[in-house]
């Protein structure tokens, strides 16, 4: 992705980029495309039935991870409580999709990796949370 090439070219944020931010946005928009085929995944599987609870929280997380890419995206105006909530929704959305993943893991490597995924994002947006605060 070319956050950091972009971000850094914004004539507000003046070269200065926020690495755990960018860091974040990157994970957001991976997450929401894992959790986009994870979804489409499940649906092939012969026990779909069993995965719905799963499709659903792929489908939540995969928007709210994108908007919350997006939204952290232009950080250049002064919409951190903004981009906080955001984060805070995307960290609450990748924990419980990872944990319903993690459940079908051992049967599907695609919630295997999508699982590990959430965790990932789940984790850039702590971090990226705390940049914030500081």
């Amino acid at each position: 992705m070319h956050a950091r090439q972009m971000l850094t070219t914004h004539p507000h944020v003046r070269g200065s980029a926020n690495d755990a931010l960018i860091t974040c946005i990157e994970e957001c928009f991976d997450c929401a495309q894992t959790c986009v085929t994870c979804a489409d995944a499940c649906l092939g599987e012969p026990d779909v039935a069993d995965l719905v609870q799963c499709i659903r929280l792929n489908q939540d997380c995969s928007d709210v991870c994108a908007a919350a890419g997006a939204v952290a995206t232009r950080r250049s105006g002064s919409n951190e409580g903004v981009i906080r909530a955001m984060l805070e929704a995307c960290q609450t959305a990748c924990s419980l999709c990872a944990e319903e993943c993690e459940r079908h893991a051992g049967s599907h490597d695609h919630c295997r990796i999508c699982a590990a995924e959430c965790r990932a994002c789940e984790e850039a947006c702590r971090k990226a949370l705390q940049s914030l605060r500081n």
